[in-house]
């Protein structure tokens, strides 16, 4: 059986004010020629199909447009699953309508608690559909109030499975989760510390021959090739840029080995940190990536934003990089108790430090009558 893997879509986000509906549009079209081209059995999505409970009305028909394309055009199985982003409630609308179109869309646990199960020429591949959950869902699922943390939720729910099923057939888990030992980025909402740890143990999803993950933004394995995460269609901040989007194709064998490959995802704009001197990066090529651009000149410069976006018009971010010093903060407390440094002499020095060279004698002047007033206000109050 030939799986696609997918999660993290994150419609309707939003970073540094952009909003990057248009961009998840043409990444998820390059989506849809993948699977033209692949011809998968199933699609699975891991969770956060949205990335907050009341999405954008873009949003909301780029997922139709996208979901709609894969049930009639290709007419594809998908099983998904809501993750921690989504609403449960508004997601599941039209949930049972679905079915008949081949969608399987899992928001909450819900009793039986009974797999997918979709046939390949090799028999049943079992398609276990466990959103993202509190402690306390499992907890009243399970009515066991001994259920405090989320690794006691994943096992409640794991130990269930392996109790009612074979576990020497086929069994495919789709959850969206923090395993311990996954690699986070910015873009991550953290998941609720209530009750105890967000992480889960990867030990308990050794007997599937497959775990299809979301959460993290990172493409990775945790502990066993098995385990996975595809990661996000999009890099969603600048902490991802060193990111390789893709998506991750399971070719499932009659045993249950699985064989993986991963397919990049190209953005329409890469999201990219651009570090130099001001007049080399006015020299380089335009581009619309979206730039995190860290300046390195320690001079004085007149609008460099407004000059750079004549360049680089999607700059999200400006910052003037400090170069970092030999001394710390520590050495400076010892210096100035040795040498017993003025308010002035102190900042002079923290100055040098900082620039590399003597502070001007008119910007001297200013620290001075800065330090002065303030010496007189406390001296007054």
């Amino acid at each position: 059986m030939k799986i696609l893997h997918t999660a993290d879509w994150h419609l309707g986000k939003i970073v540094n004010g952009i909003h990057m509906t248009e961009d998840q549009g043409y990444v998820l079209d390059q989506l849809l020629d993948i699977i033209e081209q692949e011809r998968p059995d199933v699609i699975v999505i891991a969770g956060d199909l949205y990335d907050r409970s009341i999405p954008p009305k873009e949003a909301v028909e780029l997922l139709n447009r996208v979901l709609t394309t894969i049930a009639t055009k290709y007419k594809i199985p998908m099983v998904a699953i809501s993750g921690n982003h989504d609403s449960p409630d508004r997601l599941e609308f039209g949930r049972e309508l679905f079915k008949a179109q081949h969608l399987y869309l899992e928001t909450k646990l819900r009793s039986p608690l009974q797999p997918i199960t979709i046939h390949d020429q090799y028999g049943p591949v079992h398609f276990h559909l466990i959103p993202y959950m509190e402690p306390a869902d499992a907890r009243m699922f399970f009515e066991n109030d001994t259920i405090q943390s989320h690794q006691a939720a994943m096992e409640a729910v794991v130990n269930h499975i392996k109790k009612n099923h074979a576990m020497k057939e086929r069994h495919v888990f789709v959850g969206h989760a923090f395993l311990a030992g996954g690699m986070e980025s910015e873009s991550e909402e953290r998941l609720s510390m209530v009750g105890g740890s967000p992480y889960v143990d990867t030990a308990m999803f050794h007997d599937f021959s497959y775990v299809a993950l979301g959460h993290l933004h990172q493409p990775q394995r945790v502990t066993s090739d098995t385990i996975r995460y595809s990661g996000s269609i999009l890099k969603y901040s600048f902490s991802e840029a060193n990111h390789k989007k893709s998506v991750t194709m399971v070719d499932l064998s009659e045993t249950g080995e699985a064989i993986l490959t991963f397919i990049p995802l190209i953005p329409r704009r890469d999201m990219r940190v651009l570090a130099g001197y001001f007049d080399e990066l006015m020299k380089l090529d335009p581009s619309e990536d979206y730039l995190h651009i860290q300046l390195l000149d320690e001079g004085q410069l007149i609008d460099p934003i407004g000059k750079l976006r004549k360049v680089f018009p999607n700059i999200l971010r400006l910052e003037r990089k400090v170069q970092t010093s030999t001394k710390g903060l520590k050495d400076l407390e010892q210096l100035r108790e040795k040498q017993k440094m003025s308010h002035t002499e102190l900042f002079e020095a923290f100055y040098e430090e900082m620039k590399g060279d003597k502070i001007p004698d008119e910007r001297k002047s200013y620290m001075e009558r800065i330090v002065q007033q303030l010496l007189d206000k406390e001296r007054e109050s």
